[in-house]
Parts: structure tokens; sequence; C-alpha cells
């Protein structure tokens, strides 16, 4: 069966009633010819959506560093998604349905926790000497909004990413597929921390991308997975990288656990937010050329986030910071609806984030899934 558009199914629709109503039916048979569509080349990186650039600057001296989007002249439209209770970001107040500010210029995604937002202004920096940013009052600004993750636990926690970082990082960006795993924001992530105080240490996760076409519209998304909770294999429910069991032979449901021994803290339930080593925070960008507008993409966000908390379990807990910014580069007109691209997009982020696992390497403390989950499985 031909693949259709919506568009050109409500025309085959309509047509065919009309010349149904008139007695033609030979009418019918020349609405809704199809048109050509080139389909794109997908790397399978967020930069397979046109008008983006990626570069990463990871810091040699530990497993830190940051990671750069930008949008060209034209910037792009930004919405965005936060639902756990202890995000880091900047500028992120810019990007409400109330503010003015229509797009964006750059994200920057770093580790470091708090001190990270120091590596944005290396990113306004960069854009500031290339003539780019918004056109306001008698000079140039660009606009760059951030997010970070707590990665302070792995390494010397006095070295984090600062604005020269940011500022490489924008050096090395380039439209073309870019490293996932151990790179960037992503160098000193980490999942499956909840069972830490229980014995059961986690695993390395990273920078993980995936993109997808339908028609001409293209959907892609760059997460940095930080969690406190498991990656999850949302198609076979199975735990891919997490906590391990004690013995280090397997790797334990975090939920499984929580229902058979609960961890005690001696104080009101509310009072703690049960993921003490606070190491969590999961990052990123879901994008598309689809024309829409920062409002929009902020819904489409919110739905993308969906695609993370089937992945991702537990998710949006009180230590947690996730923060999820929806990217248009507005370059496609396109009739698949808001709710069909964020549909979409929930998939992409979904499989972003198994990149995330897949992609990563060990670190001391910190096997991988190559390392560790694909020797269980015999892979």
């Amino acid at each position: 069966m031909p693949k259709i558009s919506r568009r050109e199914f409500s025309g085959v629709v309509l047509g065919a009633t009309g010349a149904l109503v008139a007695g033609d039916l030979s009418a019918a048979a020349q609405v809704g010819k199809k048109r050509t569509i080139t389909p794109r080349k997908l790397t399978g990186s967020i930069t397979d959506v046109p008008g983006i650039k990626v570069g990463h600057y990871t810091d040699p001296r530990r497993p830190t560093g940051c990671t750069v989007l930008l949008f060209g002249e034209k910037g792009a439209a930004c919405g965005v998604d936060y639902d756990g209770s202890a995000p880091g970001t900047y500028q992120v107040a810019l990007l409400q349905p109330v503010s003015f500010i229509q797009e964006v210029w750059g994200i920057v995604l770093s580790g470091g926790s708090s001190f990270g937002l120091a590596s944005v202004p290396g990113a306004v920096r960069y854009l500031e000497e290339q003539k780019i940013g918004l056109h306001f009052g008698i000079g140039l600004v660009p606009i760059v909004v951030g997010a970070i993750i707590y990665d302070l636990g792995v390494g010397d926690p006095t070295i984090r990413p600062d604005a020269e970082s940011a500022y490489k990082a924008c050096l090395a960006a380039t439209d073309h597929a870019t490293e996932q795993g151990n790179i960037g924001a992503g160098a000193g992530a980490t999942v499956g921390k909840m069972l830490y105080q229980q014995g059961m240490k986690g695993m390395k996760a990273g920078v993980g991308m995936a993109s997808m076409q339908v028609d001409d519209v293209i959907i892609s998304a760059l997460i940095v997975v930080n969690a406190v909770g498991n990656i999850v294999d949302w198609r076979t429910g199975n735990v891919i990288a997490g906590a391990r069991t004690k013995d280090g032979k397997g790797l334990a449901s975090i939920p499984d656990v929580l229902k058979s021994n609960p961890p005690r803290s001696g104080m009101r339930a509310a009072i703690i937010p049960e993921d003490p080593v606070m190491h969590a925070t999961t990052i990123g960008v879901v994008a598309t050329n689809a024309e829409f507008n920062k409002t929009e993409m902020t819904k489409i966000a919110m739905m993308a986030n969906c695609g993370a908390a089937r992945c991702i379990n537990p998710y949006h807990t009180p230590g947690d910071g996730d923060t999820l910014f929806g990217v248009s580069t507005r370059q496609v007109k396109s009739d698949l609806s808001l709710s069909v691209v964020g549909t979409l997009a929930a998939e992409v982020v979904s499989e972003a984030i198994i990149q995330s696992a897949k992609m990563a390497t060990s670190i001391p403390d910190w096997p991988a899934y190559r390392d560790y989950t694909a020797k269980l499985q015999g892979k």
C-alpha cells in the first residue's frame, strides 16, 4: 500500500466525495497524486535536522565537559519542558510563552552542576564574534540557553566546564554526524544510582542521539543521561544499564527492590529525596525542521519527554533536574500536526536514551553496557 500524507488523504476523501455527488467517479482518481519526496540520508545524529551544528568539549583532566548546539543566523524556535525538582538552567525563563524572545541561537549542555552554567557565556562570545544573534537596541545580543548535569562525584570536583570550554566546543561545531558516548556533557554521566547506599552501584552512560524522517519532516534528539534511575529498553522491558546487583553478576530492578526492601531514612518521608548522592539529571534537545513556534515546541518537548519516561525508571525524582529543550529550525511547512510530531519525537527521544547507554564506554568503578550488560547477555 503506498504511503500518503494526511493532506493527501484528506484530499482523496474530499475529492472522492465531490466526484460521487457529481456522478463522475473518474475525477476521484485524479485527486491526491503523491508528491515526490527525496529522503535525506540519516546518520542517527541530531545534525540530521538541517540548520543544526553540534560541538563537544571534553576535559582531559577528568570525565566532564560540555556540548553546544548552534542554529545559524536565523536561530531556532525553542521551548522547554523541565519536570525534575532540581533543574540547573541558564536563561530558560526567556522560553516562556509570554516572553517576546521568539528564537535562540545556541544551547549549551554542560557537566559541572551549577558551576557548569559558567560555560554558557563562552558560546555567547563565539556568536558575538560571528555577528549572530538578536538585533536589539543599539547592538546584537546572542540568546543562548543552557542546562547542566551533576557529575561532580566522578573525579576531582574542582574541575568543571567554564566559558572557555563552551567556546572550544563552538569552534569544533559541525553539521556532520558527531561522536556519542563519553564525550562533551556526557563524559561524566552515570545511571542507576538510587540503590547506591544499599551496595548496588551504577553504570556509565553518556551522550545518545537518534533521528527519523517522515515525508519531508526530520525529527532528531540529543540526550545526556545522568539519571538516578535505570535505563530500560521500552521494547523489551529489560534493564540495559543501571543498578548492578551486589554480586556484580546482574542488574537490579529499582522498583522491585524498593517494593521488597525500601531504604529507611528515619525521618519524615517528605523530607528525604531518596537519591541522596544527588548525581541525577537528564538533559537534552529534541529538534525538527518542521515549522513550529516556541509555544508549540514547548508542547512537543512535553510530549517528547514522555519518551524519556519510558526508558528511565525512576524518573523526575526530587533530586533530578530533568530538562528537555524542543527546537524547530522552521525550514519545512508540513501537514503533520503538532500531536503527530510530538508522538514521533517521543520515539526518537526513547531511542537516543538507549544509545546513551550503548555508546558509552567504561570508566573506573562505572562499567558501561558494552563491558557489562552485553557480556551478561552473551553478546
